[in-house]
């Protein structure tokens, strides 16, 4: 017995080796985290997938293929940025907003917000997995518009990747203000009428051989209309610095804004 004993006494483990450390993660651990939670929850979503891929896509093809209106011979470029406005809007406002506000109303984003996680990891985890869907939305349409005929220069891309980030980011906050601040069912039917309207606004822009030209400073004043001019532009190979700035004022309120009321519960 006392071999054993003795044999037990001495059988420990090293100093410190279940000394509790209460000290939350690494900031980038947590937040690629979550970012990948949150790609998860958007993609394994059917409904957000119809949303952000089948839609757009469909528009694209129909529109360029399909005899539908005088678009020009080059009817691909045309259409792309459109396309491109619908596909961003649909992600980073419309999904977002829903997501958010039915996290809210199940409280996920409470239960979330009581982990070691800080706020703002909750939001740009959110965000993180709408800008890698935004990506993804944008090699799938630009190779299927260079596939229908549309040739992009590399200033036309480059400016059009700016652009796109911008406009990601401004209905991002958007869709954020909007799912955080107003109860769930609110926010799926606001988040659809909202979605058509602006739908209906920036689809002028293709319409601009006919309609008057203070129309389309009308137009680009609101968030989708500026959004598809300056892409349209871009297409072209030019900057619409106009249409850029609207995007970061938009950005700024809706950043603003969604700061200040945005709630978890």
């Amino acid at each position: 017995m006392s071999v054993t004993h003795d044999r037990l006494a001495n059988n420990r483990f090293a100093e410190g080796t279940f000394t509790p450390r209460p000290t939350p993660n690494a900031p980038a651990r947590m937040l690629a985290a979550q970012t990948r939670m949150e790609l998860k929850l958007l993609l394994r979503n059917g409904e957000q997938l119809l949303l952000t891929m089948f839609i757009p896509i469909t528009l694209l093809i129909g529109l360029t293929l399909l005899p539908i209106a005088d678009l020009g011979e080059d009817r691909a470029a045309r259409v792309l940025p459109a396309v491109m406005m619908v596909a961003i809007m649909s992600t980073a406002f419309t999904g977002q907003a829903i997501a958010v506000g039915f996290d809210r109303r199940y409280g996920a984003l409470k239960r979330i917000g009581a982990t070691a996680l800080p706020k703002w990891g909750i939001i740009a985890g959110k965000s993180g997995a709408v800008g890698i869907v935004v990506v993804l939305q944008s090699v799938l349409l630009g190779g299927i518009g260079v596939a229908l005929g549309w040739r992009p220069t590399a200033v036309g891309l480059l400016v059009g990747a700016v652009v796109i980030a911008l406009g990601t980011v401004m209905f991002a906050t958007l869709g954020l203000l909007l799912g955080g601040t107003l109860r769930a069912e609110i926010v799926l039917a606001l988040a659809n009428i909202v979605w058509f309207v602006l739908l209906g606004i920036g689809s002028i822009v293709l319409l601009d051989d006919v309609v008057p030209d203070a129309l389309l400073h009308v137009v680009r004043l609101v968030p989708s209309g500026a959004l598809t001019l300056a892409l349209d532009t871009a297409v072209a190979g030019g900057v619409d610095w106009l249409s850029i700035a609207v995007l970061v004022v938009w950005t700024a309120i809706g950043g603003t804004a969604a700061v200040r009321w945005f709630r978890f519960t």
